[in-house]
């Protein structure tokens, strides 16, 4: 079992016992492991101690961010993409594809694709000649690796997964330093303006879908914002797991709403770290 499964199965507990505020003595339990094993292995993984992850996770943190979310955007816009902590700052460049590139189906392309170890589970990423073109978390899924290569049906697509572990590693390593990464992706007007919207929102934020709706220009449209966030086909790295609804429910998620919560639990303890 990986480090990650044995944080989702905590978080899946949590769910359930939260109000009990379980101590670490319940939650080593959740993995199997001794409570110094467990702290070891989830300190480790997190940045931060069970206890600081617990605080991260809960109803009222996650209430508090998003009605912080409208102030806390405008302040990432007049910043660029900068967040608010000098960890996990990536600087994205979102690079959208032509209609005669989409019309050809990538033909002429070489696209690396592989499966990579990451802090949230084995993800797929490939990487076309622009950028990276995919990442998701099939957690075994039959048809991953088809529902990717019929994004570019004509390229030729080249296994190697240390490629793509190097990707990952550049991705999802928490060190004080941004790393450019390039991304490409095929969609329409409408679904890039929104990706573009939600590379504003900083590490360790949350915002609504509404307030997302807005800052992509279409304030009326949030079912429609809501649909393009789905259909984002490059995890984390375009962070559709930044947006919760109104009320402060986290909600669905395409890769599994227990990666949804761990992002947002990881992300949020870092960040406060950052700014210690």
């Amino acid at each position: 079992m990986s480090d990650y499964q044995r944080i989702a199965d905590v978080i899946r507990y949590l769910d359930g016992h939260f109000a009990d505020q379980p101590d670490l003595a319940a939650l080593a339990m959740q993995t199997g492991l001794s409570e110094s094993h467990f702290h070891h292995v989830f300190t480790d993984w997190v940045g931060a101690t069970p206890k600081e992850f617990l605080q991260c996770l809960t109803v009222n943190h996650a209430r508090r961010l998003l009605l912080e979310g409208e102030s806390v955007l405008s302040a990432a816009y007049e910043s660029g993409l900068s967040g608010p902590g000098r960890l996990h700052d990536l600087c994205v460049s979102l690079e959208a594809a032509s209609p005669g590139e989409i019309k050809s189906g990538g033909q002429g392309w070489t696209i690396m694709a592989g499966y990579a170890s990451t802090p949230f589970g084995i993800a797929l990423i490939a990487q076309s000649p622009r950028g990276v073109c995919w990442l998701s978390f099939p957690d075994g899924a039959d048809g991953a690796w088809a529902e990717m290569e019929a994004q570019w049906p004509k390229a030729e697509w080249v296994r190697s997964d240390a490629e793509a572990q190097q990707i990952g590693t550049r991705i999802f390593q928490p060190t004080a330093s941004r790393v450019p990464i390039r991304a490409h992706v095929r969609g329409s007007d409408f679904q890039v303006k929104v990706w573009r919207a939600l590379l504003r929102i900083p590490p360790g934020s949350l915002v609504s879908y509404g307030t997302l709706a807005g800052v992509a220009g279409f304030p009326a449209a949030s079912r429609a914002v809501g649909t393009a966030i789905g259909q984002n086909a490059i995890s984390y790295l375009i962070p559709c797991h930044r947006v919760i609804r109104q009320t402060g429910v986290m909600g669905n998620y395409r890769w599994d709403p227990i990666r949804k919560r761990a992002m947002i639990a990881w992300e949020g303890c870092l960040s406060a770290h950052a700014s210690v």
